[in-house]
């Protein structure tokens, strides 16, 4: 375990194979005989376990619990055999450094021939969160060079595992070490899919096993649950025919087990695709011919022009002549749960208004102070401007809206139009110009199943991405048909209409949704699946698998009009 903490991944598996070759014997021993020799037989010993960690005083009480749990299993041994069992003079020891894995050439803690397994639960620290030192390690693991990518700290132990397996060499009868980490679901999703599975697929491995997204808990007050995955990677020439993938209806509930020839790195059956590694590449522009999403406005001010009701009633009551520069700011929370949020839009007031604006002009004064001391290039060339926003979007016709957060309790993410003076806020994402159609579709069960797959999370729940969920999602065959999905959008926001004294976390709340509501959606989630394919999808995961073959096809237009007029990508119409 090249980060085995005070030991607890070793302690188990130590003890757990201990009690199988106490089975083992159990079945050996003729029946009725007790005075076999008991250190002639067990052959499972703590020398064979191996741990780095950083930490002096942990990797101390890693070596010193395994040696207690050595202890406890040599009792369960001699209850077995009849007469007391216990390694004295001890001979052999753990083997556990106290050092930076990172920073360790792991073939000197254990040579790749001799191990066979490689495990445990790395640290796992999102890119915003690492240190600089922590930063520079993934980078140089994984490649990355000065961008550094978007990869979380436990994608380094990965990188590392799979070259440390590589150095292996083929031994007849001996398969090379096999890997099993725990490891944030971000790995498995959104932009950290496409950075690192190509780097493990590139090394010869395949997924062997994996666990889906489950709440990962401490007993220890106070903290808190993780969501995590827990994969198993083997070299391309050993992995099973058969592949475990554990489910889980929910983050907290039981796992259900399925066998599949290959799993894909968003763990999903993989077989209907051409290339079961293909990864979702974020991308800077729309390629299934959908008009343009953006994020709102981010107006890298300090909160010095963003109020909440009460604080914009108590500064027009100072100020009254400022009132109509207040315009309604909604972020993710505001729009979904309702609330109040509202910033001062001066881009376009009069130059004589703002004059006579004292407070207005403090407010100002304030956040080109603020931009002036930012460390970020961009934000200290804003300074001379604090009239404008870092960035502006302030649209002046009705818009639709897809908050940037949402629960994945919902069966729905929450999509509505907004309307001028709204400003939306960059916790929003804008689609001006958008259609009924359109709405039909991103609110539709296949897009969500597109989502689900290949948005990354904040904790469990859907963090919407521009680049690669709405960029990347594959329009069905027949694009001319989209306009027959308008009636199906008019009826589901009629049947929002009937619950107007609600928010969208009210109307879109499993176990709270209108019967109306839900049986309107369902009628658009069928109209939408006839416009890919004939047959009814019976699973979310039919659909997804069905939506990746579609991505397959659509990734690399380029290459299809190089091929030929046969093969040209068929461009999207617009619906009216």
């Amino acid at each position: 375990d090249p980060a085995c903490g005070c030991g607890n991944f070793l302690i188990i598996a130590y003890r757990e194979l201990r009690a199988l070759e106490i089975e083992v014997l159990r079945e050996l021993r003729p029946r009725g005989q007790f005075d076999l020799l008991a250190d002639a037989l067990s052959v499972v010993h703590v020398d064979q376990f191996h741990g780095i960690e950083v930490g002096e005083f942990a990797a101390r009480i890693a070596g010193a619990a395994l040696w207690m749990m050595d202890h406890i299993m040599n009792s369960r041994l001699s209850l077995e055999f009849g007469r007391t069992y216990a390694r004295i003079p001890i001979e052999r020891s753990p083997n556990v450094r106290c050092a930076d894995a990172l920073e360790t050439d792991w073939t000197e803690v254990l040579p790749p021939e001799q191990c066979d397994y490689v495990f445990g639960n790395p640290p796992f620290g999102g890119a915003k969160f690492q240190s600089p030192e922590q930063r520079a390690q993934v980078r140089r693991e994984a490649a990355l060079g000065g961008a550094g990518g978007t990869l979380d700290y436990v994608a380094a132990w990965f990188v590392r595992a799979a070259e440390y397996v590589r150095r292996a060499p083929p031994a007849p009868g001996r398969p090379g070490p096999r890997i099993g980490f725990v490891a944030t679901n971000s790995i498995v999703q959104g932009e950290q899919a496409a950075q690192l599975w190509p780097l493990l697929f590139g090394r010869g491995l395949e997924i062997a096993f994996a666990h889906r997204t489950f709440a990962w808990g401490s007993d220890a007050r106070g903290m808190a649950h993780v969501h995590v995955v827990i994969v198993g990677l083997d070299a391309a020439g050993q992995v099973p025919a058969d592949r475990r993938l554990f489910s889980y209806e929910d983050v907290k509930g039981e796992a259900l087990e399925s066998r599949h020839a290959v799993l894909t790195p968003y763990l999903f059956d993989g077989g209907g695709l051409a290339d079961p590694h293909l990864v979702v590449r974020e991308k800077g522009r729309p390629i299934n011919g959908l008009p343009r999403l953006v994020s709102g406005t981010q107006p890298l001010e300090d909160g010095n022009l963003t109020f909440s009701r009460e604080e914009m009633e108590a500064f027009v009551l100072r100020e009254p002549a400022a009132r109509d520069l207040f315009r309604p700011f909604p972020g993710a929370r505001e729009f979904i749960r309702g609330g109040e949020r509202w910033i001062l839009h001066t881009g376009d007031a009069p130059l004589a208004k703002l004059k006579s604006l004292t407070l207005v002009q403090d407010r100002l004064r304030a956040v080109k102070a603020f931009r002036s001391q930012a460390k970020r290039v961009t934000t200290k060339r804003l300074a001379p401007y604090p009239s404008s926003y870092g960035v502006t979007v302030v649209p002046d016709a009705p818009f639709l809206i897809i908050p940037q957060v949402s629960s994945e309790r919902r069966d729905y993410i929450p999509i509505a139009w907004l309307e001028p003076p709204v400003v939306p806020s960059e916790k929003l994402r804008v689609l001006l110009g958008a259609t009924k159609p359109i709405f039909a579709l991103l609110t539709s069960a296949m897009h969500m199943a597109w989502t689900r797959a290949v948005t990354g999370r904040m904790k469990s729940d859907y963090m919407y991405s521009v680049g690669v969920v709405y960029n990347t999602f594959p329009l069905p065959r027949v694009e001319a048909e989209l306009d027959s999905l308008a009636p199906y959008a008019d009826a589901v926001l009629d049947a929002r209409l009937n619950h107007d004294d609600v928010t969208l976390a009210d109307l879109y709340d499993p176990d709270l949704m209108p019967s109306d509501l839900r049986r309107v959606h369902r009628k658009l989630d069928r109209a939408v699946d006839r416009l890919y394919r004939r047959a009814r999808f019976a699973t979310e995961r039919e659909r997804v698998e069905h939506l990746f073959a579609l991505y397959e096809r659509q990734r690399t237009p380029l290459a299809a009009e190089a091929a030929g007029p046969k093969h040209r990508r068929r461009r999207v119409r617009r619906p009216r």
